[in-house]
């Protein structure tokens, strides 16, 4: 399955975390060059708000928990740009989804042989979207499906 290519990731840990600390708190914001098709994953305690550009393109995404454990929640914003532009970022989110979600699995690996059990969570993605047939959240695995 592996798209990615490493050497076109650059990961950056910012203050507060490390390759394994902490769990909770830790937030992912995973953006990216058009040009030279370079991914750029900032780990850290706050999304890299520095690093979001007017095209709102970026995927963010933090470890929760809930009832029933730990999971990763995912957000991409889908938009209010109209139901043809909405559409058109629908798809290409969820086309590019996957190798978002392997760069951050991969980009944070020491994190994932550190809390193995974490490659067993799942991952909820939130698509948000003014636009209700765009605006939903599902189920897209767990870590383990994008190594």
């Amino acid at each position: 399955m592996m798209r990615l290519d490493p050497e076109k990731l650059s990961v950056e840990f910012r203050p507060g975390v490390t390759t394994t600390e902490p769990i909770l708190g830790r937030k992912y914001t995973l953006t990216h060059s058009d040009i030279t098709a370079e991914l750029f994953l900032t780990i850290g305690l706050q999304f890299a708000y520095d690093k979001i550009t007017s095209m709102r393109d970026e995927v963010l995404a933090e470890w929760r928990n809930s009832n029933i454990g730990l999971f990763l929640y995912v957000y991409v914003y889908v938009g209010n740009y109209g139901p043809i532009m909405n559409s058109i970022r629908n798809a290409i989110f969820r086309r590019e989804l996957p190798l978002a979600l392997e760069a951050i699995v991969y980009g944070d690996n020491g994190f994932f042989i550190a809390h193995p059990q974490l490659n067993h969570a799942p991952i909820w993605i939130y698509f948000d979207s003014t636009d209700p047939a765009f605006n939903q959240y599902e189920y897209w695995g767990t870590p383990m499906n994008y190594k």
